[in-house]
């Protein structure tokens, strides 16, 4: 369904699975990624959201600067949060987040493969679906405000610092997306999602 119906019945249906996901016990949290990111994927689909394009240098090369940016960002809010525990924010609401997807349990072919279907799914639906429709409004300011709606989704984890870094990383890859779009986007997700649960987590 594409139209306005059809994105009502998206929206539901991915809002609805990734309330499940940030509730299920975390034994359970792989498996609720996988189903929420596919249908997020989904309902991309349904909304057109998938332009064939060939790759384009510039728009990875943006990528990963945006990647490395975001990186820095964190290495910084890691170090002020160990240190001045802004709202009594302390390193555990950090480690409460990698033990889901870094834990020793899942191997680390399980952990890529996980957060490769989180950032197809967020990019191809955030960016791709809800950004997109607003972006004619409200230009570059449609960044934020999804930025705001998927943070206010993660209030449902009940981790401050969770909800936070939604937030932050939400604006970043709208702003990607807005001047390089979905593959730049995607590109940064994924980037910074392996540097930051597998390759060099900051903790």
């Amino acid at each position: 369904m594409v139209g306005r119906r059809g994105l009502a019945v998206g929206l539901a249906i991915v809002f609805a699975s990734m309330l499940i996901l940030f509730t299920v016990p975390p034994s359970y949290f792989v498996e609720a990624t996988f189903a929420s990111t596919s249908f997020m994927v989904g309902a991309a689909y349904t909304q057109r959201a998938f332009v064939t394009k060939r790759p384009r240098l510039k728009s990875a090369l943006l990528g990963l600067a945006t990647a490395v940016l975001l990186y820095g960002v964190f290495y910084g809010g890691a170090t002020f949060v160990s240190t001045y525990h802004p709202f009594g924010i302390t390193s555990a609401s950090e480690t409460s987040i990698y033990s889901l997807i870094s834990s020793p349990a899942n191997p680390v072919y399980l952990q890529a493969l996980v957060l490769l279907f989180d950032s197809a799914g967020y990019e191809s639906f955030f960016r791709g679906v809800l950004q997109r429709s607003l972006t004619p409004r409200f230009g570059i300011l449609a960044a934020p405000m999804v930025a705001s709606l998927d943070a206010l989704l993660h209030v449902a984890t009940l981790n401050p610092l969770w909800v936070g870094a939604t937030f932050v990383t939400d604006i970043l890859w709208g702003v990607t997306y807005h001047y390089g779009g979905t593959q730049s986007s995607f590109t940064s997700h994924f980037v910074w999602d392996v540097a930051i649960f597998i390759l060099r987590p900051i903790r």
